[in-house]
């Protein structure tokens, strides 16, 4: 989909040495996946503490018990 966007060149200038990118385009993909990882990474980390452990479970006998 063809998008026109209002960048400051120095900034993809810059963007596209330090990642070692071709293309201004392959630098500005790279910004936006990294931007979505990090995104979902702070959404995991909202769960840490919140999921129950039980220090009792047998994950191998669990693993086994599947197979059957």
């Amino acid at each position: 989909m063809p998008t026109n966007l209002a960048l400051d060149d120095k900034v993809i200038a810059e963007a596209v040495k330090v990642g070692g990118h071709k293309t201004k385009r392959e630098a500005v993909m790279a910004a936006l996946i990294e931007y979505i990882r990090r995104h979902k990474q702070r959404e995991i980390i909202k769960l840490f503490g919140t999921v129950e452990f039980d220090q009792n479970w047998n994950y191998k006998a669990e693993r086994k018990r599947k197979r059957a």
